[in-house]
């Protein structure tokens, strides 16, 4: 009860077959409410809190840290979209 608590939450978002809409969201959250996100169809960083804003600005000027997060949807949404949906939508 008494202590932090911090985390990432990776998520891919689609809602077509072709996965062409999807989008993939990187969120760190303190204590429950989300500092900072990224999302691959802004192509950055967005801070939510005072302190989320200044991640934002650090994450934002490492072209590497942002390369990565970008191509996020093909190598680990895609491809993970691709096998959970093997698993259960071709089995119906």
């Amino acid at each position: 009860a008494d202590g932090y608590y911090e985390y990432i939450m990776y998520e891919c978002v689609y809602s077509t077959s072709d996965y062409s809409d999807m989008v993939f969201l990187a969120s760190l959250s303190f204590n429950k409410v989300v500092d900072v996100q990224f999302n691959s169809t802004v192509g950055k960083y967005v801070g939510y809190t005072e302190e989320g804003v200044k991640y934002a600005e650090n994450f934002n000027k490492d072209q590497a840290i942002l390369q990565q997060q970008k191509a996020a949807v093909d190598t680990f949404c895609r491809p993970n979209a691709q096998n959970h949906d093997s698993c259960v939508r071709d089995k119906a």
